[in-house]
């Protein structure tokens, strides 16, 4: 009797959990099919998400692209943080939904401001650390230039990399400057001066000698007289024992020098040219060490440009500058003659077609100076007086003229390279050499054909 009664109990005991198994197992429904879809939105700008159901969880894979906050129960506020790409999963109840979250770049002001100004071009801006990028396809060479106009003055502290193409534009993104500097230097020298004196004898024992010292004039050594110059006129009377020497000097002189140097260099790139040397200048170093050492300054014709191609325009940045040696204002410095420079500088930027030409004319430098010394009284005496005053006058006129053409060039290709030139008589006979047997290259096959004279 026990026995039964409780295999019925176990019975109904089993009964109820399978029972209640069953019912927790309708209870707990099948999650529905995850739905999937898209947002498009712009970095830097937010978007609310609407949902059909509440919320109860959300997780984003790069919160550094875009971030999404819970809001209201069917409401998410997805934030824009940098161009990319993003998944967002949403979790409500028995729902789950799956959203691309496309985040664009930011459309610069710089972009906005040249489509508003240039309306139907296609121009697009991009930036980053250190350049602003304009690309895209415009009507014209003007367009490309103006607008880079416009975006080199909105930022000065980005390089501004310009790649705007245009219907017939040259690729080429190399120039060559042709440069011709021409200097014209005229001077004009005018000298008068009278030194009167005696002999060591003198007049009746008077011995005297009336001199500006501007010019060179006798001297007394141990009753002789020594001359270091007897300029240009010397007369001198044995009877009366007086004498004189007189400067008398007018010169003209014509210097003119001229340089043709010939640079390439690339779109965006400085390129230099110097033709002349360097002069070593003494520099005394502070702190009470007094050691002295030596810094190098150039000297000569000098030309720095920077070129930028748009199409077949070239604007150019040019800064040509001649400096000469002037050791007549120089200063002595330790028992050493350091000159002076003088310099004639220019500085401009133009804008050319290829081969177009431009000129910097004009650069005229004048100098005058006129040294006047006389005898106090004695100058001012009439008629005789002009003997008693020395007068020196020194005139230099500089011009200088740089003429400057740009040309678009490109690399030749190997059937293109010129012939070097050659004459019937050419050096030595050739004995067969190894560099006779090369192919290509830098072989017999690309060098000028020569034929053998025929006394060789």
């Amino acid at each position: 009797m026990p026995t039964h009664r409780l295999t019925r109990g176990c019975f109904a005991l089993a009964l109820a959990l399978g029972l209640t198994g069953a019912a927790i197992h309708a209870q707990t429904p099948i999650p529905a099919e995850p739905v999937t879809g898209s947002v498009a939105i712009t970095a830097g700008r937010s978007t609310v998400l609407t949902t059909p159901f509440d919320i109860t969880r959300v997780a984003v894979t790069n919160p550094a692209i875009a971030d999404a906050t819970v809001v209201r129960p069917r409401e998410i506020l997805i934030d824009g943080k940098g161009p990319g790409t993003v998944s967002l999963i949403v979790w409500g109840g028995d729902l789950r939904n799956n959203y691309d979250i496309v985040v664009e770049p930011t459309v610069l002001t710089i972009e906005q401001r040249l489509r508003a100004l240039f309306p139907g071009e296609d121009i697009s801006v991009s930036q980053n650390d250190e350049a602003l990028i304009m690309s895209g396809q415009v009507s014209s060479n003007q367009v490309s230039l103006r607008a880079a106009e416009v975006a080199q003055a909105t930022t000065t502290k980005l390089k501004l990399v310009n790649l705007l193409k245009y219907p017939g534009g040259d690729d080429s993104q190399q120039v060559l400057l042709q440069v011709r500097v021409a200097e014209v230097s005229r001077t004009a020298l005018a000298e008068m001066g009278v030194s009167f004196f005696t002999s060591p004898q003198g007049i009746e024992n008077n011995v005297g000698r009336v001199t500006t010292q501007r010019f060179a004039a006798p001297t007394y050594n141990n009753d002789q007289l020594t001359f270091s110059d007897f300029l240009n006129l010397f007369l001198f009377n044995t009877r009366y024992d007086i004498g004189a020497v007189v400067r008398a000097l007018r010169s003209r002189g014509l210097i003119q020098s001229l340089a043709e140097p010939n640079l390439i260099a690339y779109n965006n790139q400085d390129a230099g040219f110097l033709a002349g040397g360097e002069i070593p200048i003494p520099v005394v170093q502070g702190g009470g060490i007094n050691a002295v050492t030596i810094q190098w300054r150039e000297y000569g014709v000098r030309l720095n440009f920077r070129p930028t191609i748009a199409g077949d325009t070239i604007r150019l940045k040019v800064r040509p500058e001649v400096s000469t040696l002037d050791f007549a204002n120089g200063i002595s410095f330790g028992g050493f003659r350091i000159p002076a420079l003088s310099v004639r500088r220019a500085e401009t930027d133009v804008e050319l077609k290829d081969g177009q030409s431009f000129a910097i004319a004009g650069l005229l430098n004048n100098l005058s100076q006129d040294v006047i010394d006389e005898v106090p009284g004695l100058a001012r005496l009439p008629i005789i007086g002009p003997l008693f005053r020395s007068k020196a006058s020194n005139a230099t006129r500089n011009e200088l003229m740089v003429l400057v053409t740009p040309r678009l060039v490109r690399p030749l290709n190997p059937d293109e390279v010129p012939s070097l030139p050659t004459q019937e008589d050419r050096f030595l006979p050739s004995l067969g050499g190894v560099s006779e047997q090369i192919q290509g290259g830098a072989g017999a096959v690309d060098a000028p054909q020569l034929t053998d004279s025929p006394d060789r």
